[in-house]
């Protein structure tokens, strides 16, 4: 396994625990490596309400940096509706389920990568 892979595979961890934690729904991680120079792994869940989704986000950024990794940004958290966390090897895209439906990232990226989603 590369170190870039298991770097991957550890922050993959590390957002899965915090979702979960959260009671976020439909998390999808999408590994978006050769496809975007941006991230290695987009994770992409919906939130129930907008407090729910800034919770979420927000509990991903926590979890991130008490792992020791330096979340580069939040962008979205005072609407509430789509809250996005860049964590560097991963994006994390937490949303409103109409937001999510409306924007279908895991459509967009044409990602079905079946090895990801049954690690989530």
């Amino acid at each position: 396994m590369s170190e870039s892979q298991s770097d991957m595979e550890r922050v993959q961890g590390i957002v899965s625990e915090a979702l979960d934690e959260m009671k976020a729904e439909e998390p999808v991680p999408l590994d978006v490596r050769g496809r975007t120079p941006i991230t290695d792994l987009m994770v992409v869940a919906t939130g129930t309400s907008r407090r729910h989704v800034q919770s979420i986000a927000e509990h991903v950024r926590e979890q991130a940096k008490a792992a020791g990794i330096q979340p580069a940004g939040i962008e979205g958290a005072s609407e509430g509706d789509w809250v996005l966390v860049d964590l560097g090897p991963a994006v994390v895209h937490v949303m409103l389920a109409e937001v999510r439906d409306f924007y279908r990232l895991e459509n967009i990226w044409g990602v079905a990568d079946d090895s990801l989603t049954e690690q989530a």
